[in-house]
Order: structure tokens, then C-alpha cells, then sequence
């Protein structure tokens, strides 16, 4: 979210964590101690895709240092959703695409396989084709600046994935005590329904907010970013 740290920096202060962990409690206690050693407490927690999920727990764990939590592209809260997501997906690439998103997939999960920066490079630029509406090329490009980290991806995404299928990641949003906000694409293969249902039962005061001609990286989307933009900065006020 380099870009979008640097749009928001003219008006409020403003940290990027990079997380380097390669558990989820590692993760967890490395963005806390980022937050409180840097952070004004209590801070307004802003997570996209993975981060919204880890921002999320975050918040559940540590109430107290987070006074809103804005979730971006966030991945679905309920297991019931995955199929979904991956039929989505799939149905965006051509035959030889889909096979190799699926073989790069399986490669990044086995604890065997080398060279995963590689793969999981490879893909994201196979997910680009398949999560973004209209994106602005050379933007696209900036907000991938950031190094592959595919040992971070098969250490984390495990037991994150585990914590949703058992019910626990949801469970967590009970306590959760500040504002959530929820910023989705339309057009996002994640699908909406995912986020919106379930936090919706399961928060007070939940609030979704569904962009039109949007995939999952609003603020690269040209039909999209300045509502992004709008809407972040009425939220920060």
C-alpha cells in the first residue's frame, strides 16, 4: 500500500509496517510492536487483502491501541465462500493459464518445493489478470514494488486459512470493540458477500462500503480510486 501511504501522508501521519514474520503470532506481535513503539494510540488500522485479515486480529487481540479498523479487499470470513473465489478466478484465465495458476498454487504449498519467490511472483501477475477491472498500467506496476515473499506466504497463509475453516478467525471479531469499516471492489473475485455477511452479524456498528467498476486493488483502479481516496479520507477525519 506504498502509494496509498504516500497519497495519505500530506494529512495525517502515517506508518507501513512490513511484516517479515513467518508465523501468524509472529506476524500479530510484530505489527503490535510497530504500532506501539511508532504509533500515536490509539491509531486507525487501515489492512488490505492479507492485511486486512492480520489488521483484524490484530485488533481483536489488542483493542485498546486501535480506534477504527478499515478493512480493504479483505479475503472472506467464512470458509463456505473459497469455492467461490477460486471459480471466479479460474473463469478469467485462458485453459493454460488456469492450469498453472493451479500448479504454482499446490508448488507454494509444499514445504518441499524451492525457489517460491519465483512462484509466487508469478503468481500475482497471474492474479492481476484476474482481480483488477481497469487498472491504471504504471500504477499497477508501483504497488508492486515490494519483493515476492513466498516462504512468508506458505509459513502464514496456513494457519490462516486454518483459523477461518474452524471458525476461529470470525470468532475473533467479538472482540473487536472499535468502529469497522469494510471498502470492497465490485469487482473483486473475493467475494463481497463474504465480508459483508458475516461481519455484518458478527460486529456492532459494522459498516461495507461496495465500489462499482472496482477490482481488488481500488487505488489502482481508474474508475474507482478517487471514490478510494474519498471515502479513506472522510473515515481519517
Amino acid at each position: 500500500m506504498a502509494p496509498v501511504a504516500r497519497r495519505l501522508a500530506s494529512g495525517w501521519g502515517v506508518l507501513e509496517p512490513i511484516q517479515t514474520a513467518t508465523s501468524l503470532k509472529g506476524q500479530v506481535e510484530e505489527l503490535r510492536t510497530v504500532l506501539q513503539n511508532y504509533g500515536d494510540l490509539p491509531v486507525t488500522l487501515i489492512g488490505f487483502s492479507w492485511g486486512a485479515w492480520l489488521s483484524f486480529i490484530v485488533a481483536a487481540h489488542y483493542p485498546t491501541i486501535i480506534k477504527k479498523l478499515i478493512l480493504v479487499s479483505s479475503g472472506p470470513y467464512e470458509e463456505k465462500y473459497v469455492a467461490r473465489l477460486q471459480k471466479t478466478r479460474l473463469s478469467r484465465l485462458s485453459e493454460e493459464e488456469r492450469t498453472e495458476f493451479e500448479s504454482t498454487i499446490r508448488a507454494l504449498t509444499d514445504p518441499a518445493t524451492v525457489d517460491k519467490d519465483t512462484l509466487f511472483a508469478r503468481l500475482g501477475a497471474l492474479a492481476s489478470k484476474t482481480d483488477e477491472y481497469d487498472p491504471i498500467i504504471a500504477e499497477l506496476e508501483e504497488s508492486g514494488l515490494v519483493g515476492s515473499q513466498g516462504d512468508i506466504f506458505q509459513g502464514v497463509w496456513k494457519e490462516a486459512a486454518e483459523l477461518r475453516r474452524s471458525g476461529e478467525l470470525l470468532e475473533l471479531g467479538k472482540q473487536i470493540k472499535c468502529p469497522v469499516i469494510a471498502i470492497h471492489g465490485d469487482y473483486d473475485p473475493h467475494p463481497a458477500e463474504g465480508v459483508q455477511k458475516p461481519l455484518s452479524a458478527t460486529l456492532k456498528g459494522f459498516r461495507f462500503i461496495l465500489l462499482r467498476n472496482c477490482g481488488h486493488t481500488p487505488w489502482i483502479e481508474r474508475q474507482a480510486k478517487d471514490k478510494f481516496y474519498r471515502v479513506l479520507r472522510d473515515e481519517l477525519q
